[in-house]
């Protein structure tokens, strides 16, 4: 069952949000097996990213390529909102 995962970061500006897709771009994990859906949302100077990804374990084998990333760059970390997708209506 699809997952629907919520991020809410401090710190994450723009310009390091732009930073951290490049590396992963450059490292191969740009577009990362499982996920289906990634959209970047701008509040009040931060970053909030909203994924949809196929499965936990497509999600978790994501995050030894971007949790390097985003401690480099000094984003503080917290807890994503994590619910199965009910439904996905394109347009």
């Amino acid at each position: 069952m699809a997952l629907g995962l919520y991020f809410i970061h401090g710190g994450f500006t723009p310009e390091k949000y732009d930073n951290a897709i490049k590396q992963l771009d450059a490292a191969g994990a740009g577009a990362p097996k499982g996920r289906t859906l990634h959209i970047a949302l701008e509040s009040n100077g931060e970053i909030q990213v909203f994924d949809i990804w196929e499965s936990q374990e497509d999600f978790d084998a994501f995050g030894p390529a971007l949790m390097p990333i985003l401690a480099e760059l000094g984003v503080e970390l917290k807890e994503p909102m994590v619910a199965h997708v009910h439904n996905v209506i394109k347009g």
